[in-house]
């Protein structure tokens, strides 16, 4: 992992416990540990200090430069006071429409000729995906395989390959399987993901009806996806994870 990302990951765990949200957080993660299941968590994504650290981490991030379909970046959020960002991410939250993502394609790997979709909400949007994240990751984190290294916090490339060397030197395991899912961010079923989220604790109807909402979220100029959830959205790398963790724990 580059010294950049480890930064990044260092300061969202600052931003964390400067709004006051880390205790929630490991409460979270806790109760989800203990087996309890969530009905009310849309109240603790509405929080005022759960928004502000939100558009804290959004705001770090270089990709709040970038517009989604409306054409709005990070700037333009920049001019609400904290009041009305609060209010207004509270308002959309209370009966939540996305708007449409905007779809690129940029190079796949080294070869120039291969290109990989990406969906870019809009900025509004990028925020509510975070604010949802940030209240959904710790209880699906209590979850997820010990094993499990991409796309998690405080988890890197380091600690896969630490485990690997592990293995080879204690049990002498020798072999490596490379598998690749083929189109995997376009293929995911909506109807498997939400169930696999109620499965995971999270029994809150309130939020599987806005994640519902962003995974049939209409793509300019393509429509309204029936499967998958868009790469380059703040939210699909959990969702991602929360789709393979029950390959993680199959036992061959």
């Amino acid at each position: 992992m580059t010294t950049r990302n480890k930064a990044k990951k260092k300061s969202k765990l600052r931003h964390a416990e400067y709004y006051d949200f880390q205790k929630i957080q490991d409460k979270l993660y806790a109760d989800s540990l203990k087996g309890r299941e969530f009905k009310h968590l849309v109240e603790l994504i509405s929080l005022p200090e759960n928004i502000r650290l939100a558009y804290r981490n959004i705001k770090a991030n270089p990709g709040s430069q970038t517009a989604g379909t409306d054409g709005r970046t990070i700037k333009d959020l920049e001019k609400l006071s904290d009041q009305k960002l609060v209010s207004l991410v509270q308002r959309k939250l209370d009966w939540y429409e996305p708007q449409s993502v905007r779809r690129v394609e940029i190079p796949k790997g080294g070869d120039p000729t291969k290109k990989r979709p990406l969906g870019i909400p809009t900025i509004l949007d990028r925020l509510i995906q975070q604010c949802v994240l940030q209240v959904m990751e710790p209880v699906c984190e209590a979850k997820f395989h010990e094993h499990s290294y991409g796309f998690r916090p405080n988890r890197s490339q380091e600690h896969a390959l630490s485990a690997v060397n592990k293995n080879i030197q204690r049990s002498h395991f020798y072999y490596v399987v490379d598998i690749d899912i083929k189109g995997f961010f376009d293929n995911v079923s909506h109807g498997k993901l939400l169930k696999q989220i109620w499965a995971l604790g999270i029994r809150d109807k309130k939020l599987i009806s806005i994640i519902s909402a962003m995974l049939k979220a209409e793509v300019a100029g393509i429509g309204f996806p029936e499967k998958g959830t868009p790469q380059g959205s703040v939210i699909s790398p959990l969702l991602s994870n929360i789709v393979l963790n029950e390959l993680d724990w199959c036992k061959w």
